[in-house]
């Protein structure tokens, strides 16, 4: 893993150290009761695929070569300034099958033991709460969240089946229903979210998400790791799947990191998204 990092935009360009660099962005502090912060982070090749898709069955992965432990270590650095951490159902079936890790606990282990002492300062909680995100609540809960003693919540629809809700509510889940339709729906989650104390949301999730919270506005921030690689495939997953977001999907560049000596070109981006009030 690359120690350091080179600050290429705001100029003039400037090595830092990667252990810390998000962590110095201080975000358990830009949310509000009124207005949580909401940030996302992905991995990209240059040409937009985060995941690709199996051609017999379908099921899609993150490619390896996209992957580092330089930028394992800042999604954990984001991870560690959360209150609570959106994740999903597919995640956890993901998780259920031994084809995904468990990554939702942080300050785990020597090497991250700095982000567990980080959160005690901050006044944090040792763990941050999870939200599973599910229309139909077909996943198990990954006993690591009993284990660390983390609030779980499962975000829901009005349709969800009774006996699932209960079947979560006896493992210690809090339900919150945030849509009648197909989707478990952005704004209202995230006001619900806001509702329960919540200032700075993590969204460990796929496309889906994001883009909801791009559409309802409820997104401030997207960080993006961009492996300098050409992946190709005929199928694959892009940050965004659904029609055009127009005005929604304005960003500004406010950070770009080049991972200092590095034999694999990364760059680390940092995007603020552009409210309609200050998109001039």
């Amino acid at each position: 893993m690359a120690s350091r990092l080179l600050r290429l935009y705001p100029g003039p360009p400037q090595e830092t150290a990667l252990a810390g660099a998000y962590l110095a962005h201080d975000l358990a502090s830009l949310g509000s009761a009124a207005a949580p912060f909401v940030y996302a982070d992905f991995v990209a090749s240059l040409d937009g695929r985060i995941a690709l898709c199996d051609p017999d069955t379908g099921a899609s992965h993150v490619p390896p070569v996209l992957r580092s432990a330089g930028d394992f270590r800042l999604l954990l650095e984001l991870q560690a300034q959360a209150d609570c951490v959106i994740t999903h159902g597919g995640y956890l079936r993901a998780v259920a099958a031994g084809d995904l890790d468990d990554i939702l606990q942080v300050g785990l282990g020597e090497e991250a033991g700095d982000l567990a002492r980080w959160r005690e300062r901050r006044g944090l909680a040792p763990q941050p709460a999870v939200v599973v995100v599910s229309a139909s609540l077909d996943f198990a809960l990954p006993p690591s969240l009993a284990r660390h003693r983390q609030r779980v919540l499962v975000a829901t629809l009005a349709s969800a089946p009774a006996e699932k809700r209960d079947r979560l509510r006896a493992q210690g889940c809090e339900i919150i229903t945030v849509g009648d339709g197909r989707w478990v729906e952005a704004a209202p989650l995230t006001r619900a979210l806001a509702g329960l104390g919540f200032r700075s949301i993590f969204l460990l999730a796929g496309p889906r998400l994001l883009e909801a919270m791009l559409r309802d506005g409820m997104l401030d921030r997207l960080y993006l790791t961009l492996a300098h690689r050409l992946l190709g495939g005929e199928r694959f997953h892009s940050l965004i799947g659904g029609p055009e977001l127009g005005p929604a999907g304005r960003l500004r560049l406010a950070a770009l990191y080049s991972a200092a000596g590095a034999s694999d070109g990364e760059w680390f981006a940092q995007f603020d998204v552009l409210r309609q009030r200050d998109a001039g």
